[in-house]
């Protein structure tokens, strides 16, 4: 092992014995700083390994946060290019103006793709954007002696006065968040129930599943029904799920546009007719033909480079690309196109929005903490998010259907 210069003697003997294997990583954080505790980490992985971790030690967030609510066994950070498409006028309830959409992404092509999507879009007068929905679910699954029990729990939670004391009981565990339905499904003696929120500006998934998790106490005292688990899978949570698609999951988005006839000319270098034939080939029958839950080219390719740079958790993006993308002719030959993503989970506070360079991304937007009313920031995210997936769908469905694809990653994906 190599003499570390950056670290004192004590912080040196820590390092010996976490090599060795005396200390755990996870005990370093309490015997020694934060800045510190991520450089022994990281030196005991470059020992242990024969290797130099040179470029991961670049770091510019608060460690002391950061170690405290995002991240266990801190050894460093990984970049990844931040590029901006744009401007791209939303027309929608809570986002109205012109935006420049950060992505953060290593596809080389998808920045240029989206921005050409953008300049159509705000060609054509911008993106009409609303939401339709905006609840966050936990389903606790419950195991019960036999049908007739279960109906009777069916039964009882639908029972208004105890939706009353539910309700009652998850507002005393958070300050915004609202319990605003629950929907119980039955497989033979297990019984889901499938609790709606409302989170505001929180995406929520910890503050529904504390919730949750008081209202099964409040079950076992009343019913006498213990969970099996505080999740059954009927949420659904980082999975694609027709539920989701179905009934919605998060925010349930759509966005659309009616593109004139002469810009698909000019900016697409193709026909709306076209565009409408490969839409319904590949985006529609073709997902059809391949049980794809999913009906879109590549939305997840946007919701996941927006979500790395807006801080939300990237495993959402599964949910989010669940999309469907149409496209038709209007009665005038312009094409309109539009996009619905029926389970988008985003917040802007709370989970990564709290880091440096993630909220300077949500402040480009200007949606960065809470909103005023609580939870228009979060819809506002939603709506950019929705109308920046029409743009990348129109682009990439352009693009294939003037045979520019393979050319445009020829020259970008490098």
């Amino acid at each position: 092992m190599t003499l570390r210069d950056d670290l004192n003697e004590t912080e040196r003997d820590i390092l010996a014995k976490v090599t060795k294997g005396e200390i755990p990583y996870h005990r370093i954080d309490s015997l020694a700083g934060k800045e510190a505790a991520v450089r022994i980490r990281r030196y005991a992985v470059e020992d242990s390994y024969g290797v130099e971790l040179e470029h991961i030690q670049l770091c510019s967030l608060d460690l002391e946060a950061a170690t405290k609510r995002n991240i266990e066994n801190m050894i460093g950070t990984i970049q990844v290019p931040l590029g901006v498409a744009g401007p791209l006028k939303v027309k929608g309830e809570f986002a109205e103006g012109s935006y420049h959409i950060p992505l953060a992404t290593t596809e080389g092509a998808l920045v240029a793709s989206v921005n050409r999507g953008c300049s159509v879009i705000t060609g054509s007068d911008g993106a009409n954007v609303r939401i339709f929905q905006d609840v966050m679910t936990r389903a606790p699954v419950f195991k019960l002696d036999n049908v007739v029990r279960a109906r009777e729990f069916s039964d009882w939670v639908k029972r208004p006065d105890v939706f009353a004391r539910m309700k009652d009981k998850a507002s005393q565990t958070t300050r915004f968040g609202e319990l605003v339905g629950v929907e119980p499904y039955v497989a033979g003696n297990t019984v889901y129930l499938r609790f709606s929120y409302d989170t505001k500006d929180a995406m929520g998934m910890n503050m529904v599943t504390i919730a949750t998790e008081a209202l099964t106490a409040l079950i076992g005292d009343e019913f006498g029904a213990i969970p099996v688990s505080l999740s059954g899978n009927m949420c659904t949570d980082k999975k694609p799920a027709s539920i989701n698609t179905i009934l919605g999951r998060g925010k349930t988005v759509v966005a659309d546009v009616v593109i004139p006839k002469a810009l698909v000319g000019e900016r697409l270098k193709c026909k709306p007719e076209t565009m409408v034939d490969v839409n319904y080939r590949k985006n529609l029958l073709g997902s059809a033909r391949a049980g794809a839950l999913g009906y879109n080219a590549h939305a997840a390719n946007i919701i996941a480079a927006m979500f790395i740079a807006c801080g939300q958790d990237a495993a959402h993006v599964v949910e989010g690309s669940t999309a469907i993308t149409t496209m038709e002719l209007t009665q005038y030959g312009d094409l309109y196109c539009s996009v619905t993503i029926p389970a988008l989970a985003v917040g802007t506070v709370g989970g990564g929005t709290s880091l440096g360079p993630q909220g300077d991304c949500l402040k480009l937007l200007g949606v960065k903490g809470p909103g005023t009313p609580p939870g228009t920031n979060s819809k506002k995210l939603a709506e950019i998010v929705a109308a920046a997936v029409l743009a990348g769908e129109i682009s990439l469905i352009g693009a294939q259907a003037a045979g520019h694809l393979a050319r445009a990653h020829a020259e970008l994906g490098r």
